[in-house]
């Protein structure tokens, strides 16, 4: 049994996710780490760089003094942390410096780049307070889909508490990727420590209030459903 998230989000979610049109870079990685005034070029336009926003190939990032910004690269799962005054272009699987400081490296484990690049779609789907877009499928039996459910889930975790013991005590990386495993197949019971953890460990970021919300929202939708 295979997991999918579905490529029809721009409909489901009225557009709010966009795909790439013809001729556009491909999205090769993920902001999710961002600190003081970021700004990128993709194309000839200039903005503020946005923590969860994907980065495309050929987006140009400027890291001014006291800021930094950390990506993480969909292929190889490549993470970089960037500090200013530094400059960067966005790569394939790497980025090309183009001033300052070069970056810090690390490597994510090879589940977690797939479970990240769901972020941006899943906070949409949260703030929007819709279900829609995840989904489970399998051709098999119930009793061989449910195992092989927990296996993952189990495997998710063990992954989850090894990048914990790595990670910064504000870095939510490892919290964004089981709950983007758990969201998979809505398991939104499980997801409320997991939100409450990053609440713990970013309580201003309103991303995270959005996303705490729906998986209580969710989870108690799905106990009246039971009750019923």
């Amino acid at each position: 049994m295979k997991r999918y998230l579905t490529l029809m989000y721009a409909a489901m979610l009225g557009a709010v996710v966009s795909l790439p049109a013809w001729g556009q870079a491909a999205d090769v990685g993920l902001v999710n780490l961002l600190a003081g005034e970021v700004t990128y070029q993709s194309g000839g336009t200039v903005s503020k760089a946005r923590a969860y926003m994907k980065v495309r190939q050929g987006d140009r990032f400027n890291v001014p003094a006291g800021a930094q910004v950390r990506v993480v690269y969909f292929k190889g799962g490549r993470q970089e942390t960037w500090k200013g005054p530094s400059a960067f272009r966005a790569g394939d699987r790497a980025s090309e410096p183009t001033s300052g400081a070069p970056a810090s490296v690390a490597t994510l484990p090879t589940a977690v780049p797939k479970q990240i690049s769901q972020i941006p779609e899943l906070i949409q789907i949260a703030k929007l307070g819709r279900s829609g877009g995840v989904q489970v499928r399998g051709t098999g039996p119930a009793q061989k889909v449910m195992a092989e459910q927990e296996a993952e889930v189990v495997r998710a975790k063990e992954t989850y508490k090894k990048m914990r013991s790595q990670s910064a005590d504000d870095d939510i990386t490892p919290e964004l990727y089981l709950y983007s495993v758990l969201q998979d197949y809505l398991m939104y019971e499980e997801m409320k420590p997991i939100v409450d953890e990053m609440l713990r460990r970013q309580p201003g970021n309103q991303d995270v209030q959005a996303l705490a919300e729906y998986a209580r929202t969710r989870a108690q939708y799905m106990e009246n459903r039971k009750a019923r």
